[in-house]
């Protein structure tokens, strides 16, 4: 298995489960790394319904903001997953702290794991235009967030309606070389 991989996609195409099979497919056993918080009654479903989908084979770790810290002290152990990145971002965003800082460390601390990591995040910027300030920051900073570690990432799978497409490493002869 690579050493760290981002899966990302559109709303229910699937990038979830499919992170959750590249998760256990190594030991049968993985860490899941939760950046949701509860912030409503709906938001509080959704994370139960995760949770009843995935069996005893999973430790979770409840993490909305330090995922350095959570990856440091969670590797050479089990295939971690991190679910997901824009949560994560949003965490940061409406907690008004310094989220580029943030994912500078993730992106050292993901130089140094041993253990595999994977990735989920939401493409967000393939939509309209969004109409308020906020909502436009939010998909410039997930853009922005997504490339960085795409970047640092081995490789890079895109979900769509449930199938996934290889992104990176990508073998096209026209790649520029975007280091």
């Amino acid at each position: 298995m690579e050493k760290s991989i981002l899966i990302t996609g559109g709303a229910r195409s699937g990038k979830s489960g499919l992170a959750e099979r590249y998760a256990l497919a190594p030991t049968g056993k993985a860490i899941y790394i939760a950046t949701a918080e509860v912030r409503d009654s709906e938001m509080a479903e959704r994370i139960a319904a995760h949770k009843a989908r995935r069996g005893p084979e999973w430790t979770d770790i409840h993490c909305p903001f330090d995922i350095a810290d959570a990856l440091h002290k969670t590797d050479g152990g089990d295939p971690r997953l991190v679910d997901c990145l824009t949560l994560w971002l949003t965490n940061h965003m409406l907690a008004d702290n310094d989220w580029r800082t943030e994912a500078d460390r993730l992106v050292t601390a993901l130089q140094t794991q041993t253990t595999p990591v994977i990735f989920v995040t939401n493409e967000v910027g393939a939509g309209i235009v969004p109409e308020n300030k906020l909502a436009r920051d939010f998909r410039d900073a997930a853009g922005w967030l997504n490339q960085t570690i795409a970047q640092a990432c081995d490789t890079v799978v895109f979900c769509v309606a449930g199938y996934p497409v290889k992104v990176k490493p990508n073998e096209h002869p026209y790649q520029p070389d975007l280091a």
